[in-house]
């Protein structure tokens, strides 16, 4: 459809150029034509009623003699390049200013009739059959004692007139050639720089909205046209990410929803149908009870991070001490540190230091990471958590002297359901969500968040809250 509508527009494009050189070709042949005729015959009746008005009484009263006179028109004829008569009443040519005058053998012209062009000063064509060529003439009558004695006649050939109607055609004809090459050339480079990479977009734009996302648009301009292909190859590509991403999270949340469910199925069948015995259905119990839990918490890291997806701004914020978030959630985790024989040392700046920020939200931030350490880290370790104020920011740091991340994992920890090699074996109940947790929180406070770590040292998370700038703080 598109390339009928561009041909169409050539085709349109042509036949304006071919009636634009008929219309030159015809009503300005005709009206240039018309325009010199007049501006020649206005010229030489000008000079015409100069020369009745000086030579004409003179003439006729006998103070002129008539080779005087003739002397006089042969010389203003050669200036003109025009040929000049002296006509009487009568028809006859007393004068000539091309031939020697003879009053004894006097040219008649036949069928003179001075009215017969009305009003108008001047005629074309053969003036009564006297040329073989189109001549045009301006007659001007000669008064003397307020009588029209004769005519003085002026005759200068057309075909000087149409020559020069020519040489302006010919001008006309090669600006509009340039003018139509010029406009072609620009109709093709507007064909290459815009019509083509626009006709691309849109095949893009449709390959696109059928789903096939992985369709390059290869254009490579550095222009407004360039710059729109560029954003629509990225957002192809994070579209196609976003579907791969999608395809991924729901192949994850099968597989971890299915792994618990399975043994869950799996168990009570075992108890129904009695193949495990009545002393042995605590353990089994406790077991279906830890995949319950896994399922639940699982469930809950995916409304929350649903939440923030959805509802990313909706934050309580509040001036806390955020010292005493820390020092309430690290006693949450009391029970694990003493069976693992780890120690939480708090190093906190000051006796309070307030921030604005969710409280809920950075306490779920800190059990996260707490969490995290304690799960990485040695028997007999030290897991450290810190506050430091620095240019109207809190920076809180939670390190462990654990295993450690190996360097390919540390940009894949942020993702959803990631989980490195060296946390699956430890890592029994988590979901892989607890980072990704993590950063939407910190990102939603429009804050930032880093890690650190060696594998085989340990690791250290750092993120920072804004200071508070209405509560009283303590140093």
């Amino acid at each position: 459809m598109k390339s009928r509508i561009y041909l169409k527009f050539i085709l349109a494009y042509l036949l304006f150029g071919v009636l634009s050189f008929i219309t030159v070709a015809t009503l300005t042949s005709d009206s240039t034509m018309n325009h010199l005729k007049e501006k020649k015959a206005e010229s030489l009746y000008k000079v015409a009623n100069i020369i009745v008005s000086k030579y004409a009484s003179g003439f006729y009263k006998g103070e002129l003699s008539i080779d005087t006179f003739h002397n006089h028109l042969e010389a203003m004829g050669a200036y003109l390049s025009a040929t000049i008569w002296i006509v009487d009443s009568e028809g006859k040519i007393i004068i000539n200013s091309e031939e020697t005058t003879d009053l004894n053998n006097l040219t008649v012209i036949e069928n003179f009739d001075r009215t017969i062009s009305g009003s108008s000063y001047y005629q074309t064509g053969n003036f009564y059959g006297m040329f073989d060529q189109s001549m045009l003439s301006v007659i001007s009558p000669m008064t003397s004692n307020y009588k029209v004695k004769g005519y003085l006649i002026i005759l200068t050939p057309m075909s000087e007139i149409i020559a020069s109607k020519d040489r302006i055609l010919n001008i006309t004809f090669v600006t509009l050639v340039v003018i139509f090459l010029l406009s072609t050339i620009i109709m093709i480079a507007f064909t290459f720089m815009v019509y083509l990479p626009i006709r691309k977009i849109t095949t893009a734009a449709n390959e696109y909205a059928q789903g096939n996302l992985k369709y390059e648009l290869d254009i490579r301009k550095q222009d407004e046209i360039g710059y729109l292909a560029n954003t629509l190859n990225y957002m192809s590509s994070e579209l196609n990410k976003s579907e791969e991403y999608q395809k991924k999270f729901i192949a994850n949340i099968s597989h971890d929803f299915r792994s618990p469910l399975t043994s869950i199925k799996g168990y009570v069948e075992a108890i129904i149908d009695g193949t495990i015995p009545v002393e042995m259905q605590e353990k089994y119990l406790k077991i279906i009870l830890f995949e319950t839990e896994r399922l639940t918490k699982l469930t809950s890291s995916l409304l929350t991070l649903n939440d923030f997806n959805t509802k990313a701004a909706m934050l309580e914020i509040s001036d806390f001490d955020i010292n005493k978030v820390i020092k309430k959630t690290a006693s949450t985790f009391e029970g694990t540190c003493k069976d693992k024989k780890i120690s939480i040392e708090l190093i906190l700046t000051g006796h309070h230091l307030y921030v604005a920020a969710d409280m809920s939200k950075i306490q779920q931030v800190l059990y996260n990471l707490i969490d995290n350490a304690i799960k990485f880290s040695h028997n007999n370790s030290n897991i450290f958590v810190e506050t430091t104020e620095k240019n109207g920011k809190i920076f809180v740091s939670v390190k462990d002297t654990g295993i450690g991340i190996p360097k390919d994992s540390l940009k894949k920890i942020w993702e959803r359901f990631y989980k490195s090699d060296l946390s699956r074996g430890k890592d029994k109940k988590g979901t892989g969500l607890g980072l990704s947790i993590v950063k939407e929180i910190i990102q939603a406070h429009s804050e930032n968040i880093n890690v650190i770590s060696t594998e085989g040292v340990g690791t250290e998370f750092i993120f920072t809250l804004p200071l508070s700038k209405t509560s009283p703080r303590e140093n």
